[in-house]
């Protein structure tokens, strides 16, 4: 058993809540622009006075609604401004935020709702309230529903007028840090999603540590971030309330797909994503390369990117990796950095691993990635790569005051002061996750280094034992094949099986750039067996199963002609891919890779 522990280097807060922090921002710094709302092509700053003054005027509503103490009222709805705005007024209210991914469907909502006994909600737009309605009759502690595009806004504030600003500081403060701040579903990629109960102290705990330990990315001049990753994620909102707590102006996008001139415009100094979107970018940007006539000029562009981060981890940069990566930071790495607005330095990933070739690619191009590890069940992250203390590959070292330790059996377990208390109304499941002692089962398999660097090297139930006997974590094969340009994503299959196996899907943005510069018309259904198509998997493939023995190696895969998706129901909102629906769902293809 490995143990490995990082000292609380400062004091954390024993009283209050998290909406002291727009409290503090408006005394000390009332002009201080903490966050940006999206109008028209450009953006309109929010002062700390403002900001503070808007929530104060929809908690009243919220009170005056008949909204009590302790009561839950649940969020649906994409990223964007009043999703901060409600957020800190359902606290301020003295209630806890129940966040609901906006694609989830009715029944997701419904049980939701139901378990959380979510006394109000606020929804987004009319698709989101419609969902509600169809399941309203079967939930009977639900008294009231916003919809944000129908002014819930300014109703709320409107309702609000006749509460006082005493009764209103008398709710905003009666939450300390042992009280309920939300209810954090997981996403459900085995059963019913199950609510994370986190209090305002793990909060608290896991900003007071990381806000300080990140201070290059909180306490920069001008610092600033996008949020553009769903808020009902743990990820996202530890970013929101951060960026609230140090004043880093704030921004929100939802539209993927005008993400890059969203940057652009926005122009931060620091973004969180999860590695799709990292391969995302890298694989868009090979593929027009090559689709111009530039590939070979790209791929040298990497692999300098790629040497000269690897000098800076050893200490020495070879000269003539220095001359090469000075050529291509004007001809390559600018043009990549513009597309995030030209001022980002630094990114903070995790939700799964990045792998390393990823890692010191980005590094090397001039963005940094500090690749963490968490779960909903810690808060966030308890593990992170600092900018003086990062390891390419590994998820970082315990935040302060954070414990990590190797059980016998590979998992990883945490004990710190942003572990949750468990699942709301679901002792068994509490019990199953969470030691007497503090310790979390994370679930999760890795190991940690002598200078306390933790690798995630699997998840534990989804270990593969083949027919002969040999134990395989798919997450690492799995990994190296969405590398490629042409790989949206991959399950690798092998239980009981003579030998492994893996399905692969074809990134549909990537796809028709590679196709045309061969000439090929038609859709992936087309091509599945276009021996071109599967030459450039094999090659995916065999690039993968070197980072694996023999025995573990993938011998047979199948290109599937639909990618996995969210909408399609196989892939959750973090974009984790939900194994027990892809292995349902293509049993047949399955079974035939062994045949």
């Amino acid at each position: 058993m490995r143990e490995y522990s990082t000292p609380l280097a400062l004091d954390l807060p024993g009283t209050g809540n998290l909406t002291d922090d727009i409290v503090r921002n408006a005394a000390e710094a009332p002009d201080a622009v903490v966050l940006a709302r999206p109008a028209g092509e450009g953006w309109i700053d929010v002062t700390a006075r403002e900001f503070l003054a808007e929530v104060g005027r929809v908690a009243k509503g919220l009170i005056a609604s008949g909204v009590e103490v302790g009561d839950r009222v649940a969020l649906v709805s994409k990223t964007r401004y009043e999703w901060t705005l409600f957020d800190y007024a359902i606290w301020c209210a003295g209630a806890a935020s129940v966040p609901i991914y906006e694609t989830s469907s009715a029944e997701q909502v419904e049980w939701i709702l139901r378990d959380s006994g979510a006394v109000a909600v606020v929804a987004e737009n009319a698709e989101h309230l419609a969902r509600i309605t169809t399941v309203r009759q079967s939930l009977d502690a639900l008294h009231q529903v916003w919809t944000i595009d129908d002014n819930a806004v300014e109703v709320l504030a409107s309702l609000g007028d006749d509460v006082g600003e005493e009764a209103l500081e008398a709710r905003r403060t009666a939450a300390g840090p042992g009280d309920l701040a939300t209810l954090i579903y997981t996403s459900g990629t085995t059963g019913r999603p199950k609510g994370c109960m986190l209090t305002h102290g793990n909060f608290m705990t896991e900003l007071g540590v990381a806000v300080d330990e990140l201070d290059q990315l909180f306490e920069g001049e001008d610092a600033s971030t996008l949020l553009f990753l769903p808020l009902a994620h743990v990820f996202a909102r530890i970013i929101q309330i951060g960026a609230i707590k140090s004043r880093v102006r704030l921004g929100h996008s939802s539209d993927i797909r005008q993400l890059v001139p969203t940057l652009q415009s926005f122009r931060p100094t620091f973004v969180l994503a999860v590695p799709r979107v990292f391969e995302k970018v890298f694989n868009t940007a090979s593929q027009r390369a090559t689709a111009a006539g530039r590939g070979s000029l790209f791929d040298r562009a990497a692999d300098t990117a790629i040497a000269y981060s690897k000098g800076l981890e050893k200490g020495r940069v070879p000269l003539a990796v220095r001359a090469r990566h000075a050529v291509f930071d004007r001809l390559v790495y600018a043009r990549l950095r513009a597309t995030l607005g030209g001022r980002c330095t630094y990114a903070v990933s995790g939700g799964a691993p990045l792998g390393e070739r990823l890692g010191h690619f980005y590094r090397g191009v001039g963005l940094t990635i500090l690749e963490g590890y968490g779960l909903t069940e810690t808060t966030a992250a308890v593990t992170v790569n600092l900018p003086e203390a990062h390891k390419v590959g590994s998820v970082g070292r315990p935040l302060a005051g954070t414990t990590v330790r190797v059980a016998d059996d590979g998992e990883l377990l945490f004990r710190g002061g942003q572990v949750f208390g468990g699942y709301w109304g679901n002792p068994e499941a509490t019990a199953e996750a969470l030691e007497d002692d503090g310790w979390f089962h994370s679930g999760d398999l890795g190991e940690v280094d002598d200078e306390g660097f933790v690798k995630v090297t699997g998840r534990k139930k989804e270990i593969l034992v083949t027919a002969g006997g040999k134990n395989v974590a798919p997450a690492v094969l799995e990994d190296r094949l969405r590398a490629h340009a042409l790989v949206s994503q991959a399950l690798v299959v092998g239980d009981r099986q003579p030998f492994i196996a893996a399905l692969v899907t074809i990134d549909p943005e990537s796809f028709p750039l590679w196709a045309t510069a061969r000439g090929k018309s038609g859709e992936v259904a087309d091509l599945v067996d276009d021996p071109e198509l599967l030459a450039e998997i094999q090659r995916a493939v065999d690039e993968a199963n070197t980072a694996v023995s023999k025995a573990e190696s993938i011998r047979k895969f199948q290109v599937l002609a639909d990618d996995w998706t969210e909408e399609g129901g196989q892939l959750t909102p973090s974009l984790k891919l939900k194994r027990n629906v892809v292995m349902r769902e293509w049993k047949d293809e399955i079974a035939r890779l062994y045949l």
